[in-house]
């Protein structure tokens, strides 16, 4: 698929630039954090000296509260990342929370990564690696379950379902419908069940999630037909991350990362 974000020109970085901090929630499988890694190797990339490290809520080394105690202890200034798709506990309460515990920080935090156009050509790209064709997206039998973690806040169901509107017009009107693996209502089954109610019976499952593990997995196993893999290291999702850490550092990103019509799309 053709992508629909412009690559942001790499931008040398001082030392006195912020740490990018990005925050993932962690994981018991060994395959998350191992991809987010590889994710951070590719903002690396494009953004050559940018001092970036990945922090995680629990579960994986480093935790973020020794991540940020380090950064006060070096007497950095940072920009806290949440690899994480829409608002809820963890992006309003956790983060904030943990900054508040450092005082001697200068710190802020960036938004979630969606919604954004550059996650919805992932999603889309994602989709195609697993096998969705032109022909599907021209389809009327097809259908798609964005699944994702979930949450009780409700900002974050309708960041899932603004995400699941403009994957649904990125794939030529193809309905999609957000699922959630806890929290939230619909499951990723019963949004299967509604697509097949509605006669769509090539129903693919969208992963929106940024790395392999237990959502993820149980998402992919209720696919009747295809389940794309997590996001991982897509280079729409690295261009992102730095995209969410300009806007949170200076209010606006160093180039433009989508042209404004598709902004406008979401």
């Amino acid at each position: 698929m053709q992508p629909f974000a412009q690559l942001p020109a790499p931008v040398p970085a001082s030392v006195a630039a912020p740490v990018l901090v990005a925050v993932g929630h962690g994981s018991r499988d060994p395959r998350a954090r191992a991809t987010l890694a590889r994710l951070l190797d590719r903002v690396r990339e494009l953004r050559p000296g940018l001092d970036v490290r990945l922090a995680h809520i629990e579960l994986n080394a480093p935790l973020l509260d020794d991540t940020l105690a380090a950064l006060a202890a070096e007497g950095r200034e940072a920009v806290l990342v949440p690899l994480l798709l829409a608002p809820g506990h963890h992006v309003t309460h956790d983060l904030p929370a943990a900054l508040a515990a450092v005082p001697g920080l200068r710190a802020r935090v960036a938004d979630p990564l969606g919604p954004h156009p550059l996650l919805v050509e992932a999603l889309a790209d994602r989709l195609a690696q697993a096998g969705w064709t032109p022909a599907d997206s021209a389809s009327r039998a097809t259908g798609v379950v964005l699944a994702s973690a979930g949450s009780r806040d409700p900002r974050s169901a309708a960041t899932l379902r603004r995400i699941a509107a403009a994957l649904g017009a990125r794939l030529g009107g193809t309905p999609v419908v957000a699922a959630y693996a806890s929290a939230a209502a619909p499951t990723v089954p019963e949004a299967v069940a509604a697509l097949t109610a509605r006669g769509h019976h090539r129903i693919a499952v969208a992963s929106c999630f940024t790395a392999p593990g237990l959502f993820a997995a149980r998402a992919a196993a209720h696919a009747p037909w295809i389940a794309a893999d997590p996001l991982g290291a897509h280079p729409a999702l690295a261009r992102l991350v730095l995209h969410r850490y300009d806007l949170a550092r200076t209010g606006r990103p160093t180039a433009p990362a989508t042209p404004s019509r598709e902004l406008a799309a979401i």
